[in-house]
């Protein structure tokens, strides 16, 4: 089929195809007639009035010519919105109706409900919007999509009542105009920059982790789909990079995605890949993104040459920008990926405070690079999926995306620093909070609170060890756990004034400390010894002991880690080495 039967011929804006339905609030795709070229029905272009339109020779003055399937609209047809017809030679262009002028951009409302699109260096999402769209352009956007098999490596694709992991794969893959000047021209296009994407089941939060390329990892035995259809095991290796994962040896992404498994515990549902083209036309569809420098960049090797401030960048410019490395913090991998980070975050902030989502002209733009610009895996291979994708992740608040960097330290292998390693004292702690539907966002407000709570609460003296006095109930830790931190008080800390009360009477999450007014003093000095946040002090009433003498209760919840554990250790808080930020902040490169 060719452009102009596509709807996309020269100087024609696909925007003028699409017309307001008062009656339904949405946009419909109004179709001119045109001379046939193709026996295949399609959509084609605005009619084109000129001497090589044979309708528009015979069209009498007074009377448009008919759209197939349809009556002639007349002006006084009631509830339909009539675009206006080009001028032609000797035709007078009728007045629209009173109210309205023409076509007018459609009101936000509920029906049109707006998608995220994101696009970083080698990331991107589609955007959709509900009320945009017909049955023969959709049709054209499937025929867009480029997908491969997920062999069997995700979960079978994200489901809507369910906490959703999404896998960008950023690739370096040089094809493409433009692109041999980036070095490494030969590449088969490795894991260059990947971010696990988890939405949280409720939609009210979500946190994109970003997996450095230089991770030391292991790599499963992949079995693979291969272009004839067979199948083939691509064997496995052991301590090399992440990047690896895609392009070495035959890898397709599906193995990058058994790879994210074996590092994190958490199996993604579907998986995107982008490559250097679609950072270019989707930044230029976008219409640009605003980037701020805290300083003069001339990177030679991402080609970025641009003076401290703020710059509205897109096509080639964005790319250099997000490919910037040698130029920025350290002038490795992980300086590049909160640059990365901050794109992202600017690009998401652009599209929510710009008229992008509700513009149709902007949309259709949008819809045609994306759906280039991808490739996704068979349980994401139409745009009806996509879009149901981008209605998901159209109810995030960017306010609550918390872009975070996998813990790693430099690898003590190596004498010259090239690769890292995970951070084992803090990356397990990311992965249990992902993989558990922990909020970064709602930990960090959390964080706030407590300290509030401490210091309202655990300001002023502490009692001496000796003279605190607590029962310990076991609410939900683990059995025997009450009598090992009776004996741990004891013995260890000094706090002789202490038993075992058994189980209480029904389990908690949380462990706390109740006590009377007049034991505040006692309560900050074992709050001091076990670690625990102002939040778990529960201001009561006075109960006694077996002894018949006032005492405070302790009681160990599920989140009980053990006798000489402090409770707000590194669960109660998301490691610092993580890098995290929101995606509503503004941050500048340096």
């Amino acid at each position: 089929m060719d452009a102009q039967g596509r709807g996309r011929g020269e100087n024609i804006d696909p925007a003028d195809q699409w017309v307001l339905n008062p009656t339904t609030g949405e946009y419909e795709l109004r179709l001119s007639p045109s001379a046939p070229q193709s026996p295949i029905p399609a959509p084609r272009g605005p009619r084109n009035t000129g001497a090589g339109n044979p309708r528009a020779r015979s069209a009498s003055p007074d009377q448009a010519p008919e759209r197939p399937g349809r009556a002639s609209p007349e002006p006084e047809t009631p509830g339909r919105d009539v675009p206006p017809q080009r001028r032609r030679r000797g035709v007078r262009e009728e007045e629209p109706p009173a109210g309205r002028r023409g076509r007018r951009p459609a009101k936000k409302n509920a029906k049109a409900k707006k998608v995220l699109l994101w696009t970083s260096g080698t990331v991107a999402f589609l955007v959709l919007a509900t009320g945009v769209g017909g049955y023969l352009y959709l049709e054209h956007l499937n025929d867009n999509i480029t997908s491969v098999s997920d062999d069997g490596a995700s979960t079978g694709g994200f489901k809507k009542d369910q906490a959703i992991n999404i896998l960008l794969i950023g690739t370096d893959k040089r094809t493409g105009s433009g692109n041999e000047g980036y070095g490494d021209k030969g590449s088969e296009g490795h894991a260059d920059t990947t971010i696990l994407l988890h939405v949280s089941k409720d939609r009210s939060n979500a946190t994109a982790l970003s997996i450095p390329r230089d991770l030391i990892v292991d790599i499963p035995d992949c079995p693979t789909e291969q272009e004839d259809g067979s199948q083939k095991v691509i064997p496995g290796e052991t301590g090399v990079r992440f990047n690896t994962s895609l392009g070495q040896g035959g890898r397709t992404p599906s193995c990058t995605m058994r790879t994210v498994t074996e590092l994190t515990g958490i199996q993604p549902d579907n998986f995107m890949v982008a490559d250097f083209n679609a950072v270019k036309t989707l930044t230029s569809a976008v219409g640009g993104v605003p980037v701020c420098l805290g300083k003069d960049i001339n990177d030679p090797d991402s080609h970025l040459n641009l003076p401290k401030g703020t710059h509205r960048i897109e096509g080639e410019e964005a790319l250099a920008f997000v490919r910037t490395r040698h130029s920025v913090g350290l002038g490795g991998d992980l300086s590049r990926i909160q640059l990365q980070q901050q794109f992202l975050s600017s690009l998401m902030r652009e599209l929510k405070s710009n008229d992008t989502l509700t513009s149709p002209s902007k949309m259709i733009k949008l819809a045609e690079a994306g759906t280039k610009a991808l490739t996704v895996d068979s349980q994401l291979n139409s745009i009806n999926k996509l879009k149901d994708l981008g209605l998901e992740l159209g109810k995030l608040n960017v306010k609550n995306l918390t872009f975070a960097t996998v813990p790693v330290v430099d690898n003590p292998a190596e004498k010259v620093k090239a690769t890292v390693v995970l951070n084992d004292a803090e990356a397990p702690q990311v992965f249990e909070m992902i993989r558990n539907d922990v909020s970064f966002t709602e930990v960090k407000q959390q964080q706030k609170k407590e300290k509030a709570a401490v210091a309202a609460r655990l300001k002023g003296e502490k009692a001496p060890a000796s003279e605190v006095r607590v029962r310990i109930l076991n609410g939900g830790a683990p059995s025997g756990s009450a009598q090992s931190t009776l004996s741990w008080l004891q013995v260890e800390e000094g706090v002789t004034k202490s038993e075992n009360a058994g189980n209480a009477p029904a389990e908690v999450a949380k462990t706390t400390l109740e006590y009377a007014p007049d034991q505040a003093d006692e309560a900050r000095r074992l709050a001091d010894i076990m670690g625990l946040s102002g939040a778990a002090l529960k201001p009561g009433e006075s109960v006694t002991n077996s002894q018949g003498l006032p005492t405070m209760t302790l009681t160990l919840g599920k989140d009980f880690k053990g006798a000489g554990v402090k409770i707000n250790a590194p669960s109660a808080k998301v490691p610092d080495s993580a890098n995290k930020s929101t995606a509503d902040k503004v941050v500048c490169a340096e």
